[in-house]
């Protein structure tokens, strides 16, 4: 859990859910992004690197408009706190992982460690599909059939299943379609990646 208290501030290090930075800069969106993205996380305005209170002098502005800045590009809403230490104020970003992918101006990013990354091309794929509970092989391809499929590789499988004490032989005596449902390859009338490249001609 993380500890949103601001007495123990200057133990705390910068990691995969902190971030310190002196003052704000609209670039540090690309870190709440992030955190929305990862785990959740928060970002201290008026902090340096190593958790020293340095303050911000527009703190009461600052508190108004990023909540706002947030919410319009990326439509998160993010706990924007004022925080004292003596007479100085600092602020404090809260933010919750999302349970879908965020993206600040069409660009998504995620935290490593301690830094702020942007996600590009497969790795991108991946993370939208593993974000929302599926994988590659269990995308559906459309306008592909049960009868496009090859049925030497259907007979090999069977072979294959028996040899290796997978299924029954008499588990097997059943047509192409109810084999593949019974696989969960192939549901509501279309079959997914994993069923294509175990039976097309062509995968």
């Amino acid at each position: 859990a993380l500890d949103h208290g601001y007495e123990k501030l200057s133990k705390k290090a910068e990691s995969q859910d902190i971030e310190f930075k002196k003052s704000w800069d609209d670039k540090y969106l690309h870190w709440v992004c992030a955190f929305a993205n990862t785990q959740g996380g928060i970002l201290y305005i008026g902090v340096d690197d190593k958790g020293k209170v340095v303050g911000v002098a527009d703190y009461h502005k600052l508190s108004e408009d990023i909540p706002l800045k947030i919410r319009q590009s990326m439509g998160l809403l993010c706990d924007v706190n004022v925080l004292n230490d003596g007479e100085l104020r600092y602020l404090q970003i809260i933010v919750e992982k999302h349970k879908s992918p965020v993206s600040y101006h069409g660009h998504y990013y995620k935290r490593v460690g301690s830094t702020t990354q942007e996600v590009t091309g497969v790795e991108l794929n991946e993370f939208i599909l593993k974000t929302y509970g599926t994988s590659w092989d269990a995308v559906v391809v459309p306008k592909v059939d049960v009868a496009d499929l090859d049925e030497r590789a259907f007979k090999i499988f069977r072979t294959w299943a028996i040899r290796n004490n997978r299924f029954r032989e008499e588990d097997l005596q059943i047509s192409n379609k109810e084999l593949l449902q019974n696989l969960r390859v192939y549901e509501n009338g279309e079959l997914n990646r994993a069923a294509i490249m175990a039976f097309h001609p062509d995968p």
